[in-house]
Order: C-alpha cells, then sequence, then structure tokens
C-alpha cells in the first residue's frame, strides 16, 4: 500500500507541474506575441492623410485591371492640371509597361501595390516581401528608380504587413476617403458627391480606373480646384 500511495502522489505531482508549465509556456507565448504586435504598430504606422495645414488633396489610383481606362484618365488630369499617384501590381506593370512609363511621364508618382495583388494579411512576413520586391523590381526597371510608397491590395493592414514594408524601406499608404468607385451599382455623382463632402486638407482619395471613376475625374477636379486644393502626388502632400 505504501508503494501504491507513493506512485499515486508522484503521478498527480507530475500532472500539475505539467499543467503549470503548459500553462506558463502559453501565458508566455501569448504575452511575447502581444509585445511583438505592439511594437510593429508602435514603430511604423499606416498613413491615413498628409499634412492637414496643406491646402492640398491627393489623388490615388490602385492598378490591377481597367488599363482601358487610364489613357482618358491622364488626359483629364492633365485637362484639370493636376497630379496624381499610380499604385501599380507588378504583373499589371509587366503585361502594360508602356503604360507605367507613360505615367511616369506625364509626371505623375509611382508606387508599389505588389506583385499578385494578393490577400497579404493572410501571408507571412517573408511572402509579403517577395511579393513587394518581386513588384519593385519590375517598377524600377522600367522607372529606373525604387518607388517609396507601397499601398497593400485590399487596404489589408495587420501589423505584420505594415512591418514587412516598412523593413523594405517603405512608406504604407492607406486613405483619407474611399468613394467605392469599384462597387457594382456605383454612379459617377455618388463618387463626385463622396469625395467632395469629405474633402479636407491633406486629404488621401483612393480610387481605381473604372469607367465611373472616368466619369467623375473632371468633376471632382473642378470642385476640389473651386475649393482652393492644389491636386498633389502623395510625396508631396506628406
Amino acid at each position: 500500500m505504501k508503494d501504491l500511495r507513493v506512485l499515486y502522489w508522484r503521478r498527480r505531482s507530475l500532472i500539475f507541474w505539467g499543467l503549470v508549465f503548459l500553462t506558463g509556456g502559453l501565458f508566455f507565448s501569448g504575452w511575447l506575441w502581444w509585445r511583438t504586435q505592439t511594437a510593429y504598430v508602435s514603430k511604423v504606422a499606416p498613413i491615413y492623410q498628409g499634412d492637414a495645414s496643406k491646402k492640398a488633396i491627393a489623388l490615388v489610383f490602385n492598378v490591377d485591371w481597367g488599363e482601358e481606362y487610364l489613357p482618358r484618365i491622364l488626359d483629364l488630369l492633365a485637362q484639370g492640371k493636376a497630379r496624381a499617384t499610380f499604385f501599380f501590381t507588378g504583373q499589371w506593370a509587366d503585361k502594360f509597361p508602356e503604360l507605367v512609363k507613360k505615367v511616369a511621364d506625364a509626371g505623375h508618382e509611382i508606387g508599389n501595390h505588389g506583385y499578385a495583388h494578393l490577400h497579404v494579411n493572410n501571408l507571412k512576413p517573408e511572402e509579403i516581401k517577395r511579393d513587394i520586391k518581386r513588384a519593385e523590381e519590375v517598377l524600377t526597371g522600367l522607372m529606373g528608380r525604387k518607388p517609396a510608397l507601397y499601398a497593400p491590395p485590399y487596404g489589408e493592414n495587420k501589423p505584420h504587413v505594415i512591418n514587412a514594408a516598412a523593413e523594405l524601406g517603405y512608406k504604407f499608404i492607406l486613405w483619407t476617403i474611399n468613394p467605392g468607385d469599384y462597387l457594382p451599382g456605383t454612379k459617377p455623382e455618388d463618387i463626385i458627391k463622396t469625395v467632395i463632402s469629405h474633402s479636407q486638407n491633406g486629404a488621401i482619395v483612393q480610387l481605381h480606373p473604372t469607367a465611373v471613376t472616368t466619369q467623375a475625374l473632371t468633376g471632382i477636379i473642378k470642385e476640389l480646384r473651386r475649393r482652393g486644393y492644389a491636386l498633389v502626388t502623395v510625396s508631396e502632400i506628406l
């Protein structure tokens, strides 16, 4: 009986200490993850708006499709004497290098939108970096210089995504105003109304090369000009 009792206490002791170490390990892992994520956010923050002291607004076009509308958009920007920022995916730039060069030659800014328009929130940091660098190689080859800005596909911005872009030297660009020009049923007047009603100093307006955006662009430029806004690139507004 004595031997059995010793065996019983030893087994219970092993279970107890096993649970203690398991709980401690889980707690430490959770704390370490929290510290890591918090560090990412505190060191690098996404940019939603430029300098609020400047009477200026930046129009941004994220491009992974819509090449049929880009020439007209460039014409409208030129007519309105407006400069904009275009974020190209590498896979799109590979297909339409002449359009990329045309945008750059017109004096607009070009940024990195990743290569394959992936859901980067679901990727590991090294996978995100590979996607960004692959696009960087394409865009640098076309422009002769590395882009300074990165806009994530779908606006996905978990801390590890922001940190991955920052480690590659990019500023992480989101938006102040998103008129939803890619949504079914959106009308040109809806886009104009959203942009104008939310216009403010330093605003970054996210757009895409769509038919409705092309139809709305002249109205946006004219009304923003009437309100005294300069239309500049993202880098200029920062």
